[in-house]
């Protein structure tokens, strides 16, 4: 069969609706709970994690632009993903829609680029967790060894302000370890944590933006927009490669829909989850930076954890120490979400034979795909104990905006080839808002220069190579079956 095959909406769509008690996925999570998911994944990847490296070596103060364009692209794509959502209530998110339109090597691209998004992000996260975590420990006095919190290619500033090079990231890998954990034992018991977590991190940003705007100064301000250095270093190119690489900061709308076929009612739910998550978050970004680059010096913030700088500027020890707890618990439900979301893209892909069974393979008492779950584990934390944050950053930047090119491409594809199926939520305006999607969101991929683009190529040549040696020969669709 041809490699552009593609899956029928109507196989799609019926296991959507599970074909045994023992190959589908629980539906447990509501319409809360997924606005809540949402939030677990947008509110702490951006805010904790690559907001002080986007302004410190992009953008400068005008980082909030940065979030602007950034959260423009991601409500046009909001809007497609909707659309698949509640079309296809299934586990696998972009893989899932594009196998429907637009063929099986275009859906195994779009699956492995996928891992970049969850499995690199859920690495970045957890270098900025660990940051967090040696920032909470300094202010009680602990100090953990400099081998054991960094990773050999990237120095970390210490709160003493010393740069060091370590052996591994330690911190890093055990969170990833916990959170898989968590994730093996059941997707309810997991929402349930993320719910609590969400509360914590939500008041976490709204005390800082309150607090924080106290202790503004405003020469952090200027220049708004510093001049150009060179390609993406300030400047409006600076702005640009900085919206790009925040953009990994809204991924969380994207994680809603890999939880699609946990979902109690997709077709009411999804879009709920979606927009919703995204809308909440882009108002709480923008504020957010607006008072980090006015509390510490955009130059300052080129760190993995950016909170834990501008709250030690705020003379108030009490607070400080509290929120950088919070924040810390905030970081760990984004990580908690990226891991799901990888581990169900990958549950998709192995139930139709483009990756083997092990991924598909569900436990005998927590009916989750454990052994996925392991092997992302392994993965992540060897990205997590020795990869520098900005490259993993930019790399999971790269592959969500792929994502959502071609998901926006998705929509236009469909609505030729299946113009009377079911939509109970329909994307406003289109051809319109689908072709701006793909071009706001190409935009920002090519803002992000060309050694990102380098990465990805080698990355999808990689791909490649796994799909022509496996998963070709195994696919369920080239089968007929």
């Amino acid at each position: 069969m041809s490699l552009f095959a593609t899956k029928p909406l109507e196989r799609i769509l019926r296991e959507a609706e599970g074909v045994g008690e023992h190959t589908t996925l629980n539906r447990t999570l509501g319409a809360s709970a997924l606005v809540a998911l949402g939030i677990g994944a947008i509110i702490g990847a951006g805010i904790f994690t690559l907001t002080g490296v986007a302004a410190g070596n992009h953008a400068g103060p005008a980082i909030v632009l940065s979030f602007i364009l950034s959260a423009f692209g991601c409500a046009l794509a909001g809007f497609c993903y909707s659309e698949f959502a509640t079309m296809i209530p299934i586990a696998g998110s972009a893989y899932t829609y594009s196998y429907a339109t637009m063929g099986e090597i275009v859906a195994w691209i779009i699956g492995w680029d996928l891992v970049l998004e969850y499995a690199v992000g859920a690495a970045t996260v957890s270098i900025g967790w660990s940051s967090t975590l040696v920032s909470i420990l300094h202010s009680v006095g602990i100090n953990l060894p400099p081998q054991l919190i960094a990773s050999p290619f990237q120095p970390v500033q210490l709160p003493s302000g010393e740069l060091v090079h370590g052996y591994v990231n330690l911190p890093a890998v055990l969170v990833v370890a916990a959170m898989t954990w968590l994730l093996v034992t059941g997707i309810q018991e997991s929402a349930t944590v993320n719910n609590v977590v969400v509360v914590l991190k939500v008041a976490v940003v709204i005390i800082f933006i309150v607090v924080g705007y106290g202790y503004v100064n405003p020469t952090n301000y200027e220049p708004f927009i510093p001049v150009n250095e060179g390609p993406g270093k300030f400047g409006w190119e600076g702005i640009l490669r900085g919206a790009g690489l925040i953009f990994f900061a809204y991924v969380g709308f994207d994680a809603v829909s890999t939880a699609a076929q946990e979902a109690k009612n997709p077709k009411r739910d999804m879009p709920i989850g979606i927009i919703g998550s995204l809308a909440v978050c882009t108002v709480l970004y923008i504020l957010y930076s607006r008072v980090l680059t006015g509390v510490v010096n955009y130059k300052d913030l080129a760190v993995p954890a950016p909170l834990a700088v501008a709250l030690d500027r705020i003379p108030m020890p009490w607070l400080a120490i509290s929120m950088k707890i919070a924040s810390l618990a905030g970081l760990t439900s984004v990580i908690l979400v990226m891991l799901l979301g990888q581990s169900r893209v990958f549950f998709s892909m192995s139930r139709d034979g483009l990756l083997p069974g092990l991924f598909s393979k569900l436990h005998p008492n927590y009916r989750t795909p454990y052994l996925s779950n392991i092997v992302m584990a392994v993965f992540v934390g060897l990205f997590s104990a020795f990869a520098p944050v900005t490259v993993v950053g930019e790399m999971t930047s790269i592959g969500t905006l792929f994502a959502f090119v071609l998901v926006s491409i998705g929509i236009l594809i469909m609505r030729k080839s299946h113009p009377n199926a079911e939509r109970p939520f329909r994307t406003p305006l289109v051809p319109f808002i689908p072709i701006l999607s793909a071009a706001v969101n190409a935009l920002m991929m090519f803002g992000l220069g060309w050694e990102n683009w380098m990465r990805l190529i080698v990355w999808l040549v990689i791909g490649m190579a796994i799909y022509f040696g496996y998963g070709k020969s195994h696919s369920k669709v080239q089968a007929g079956l």
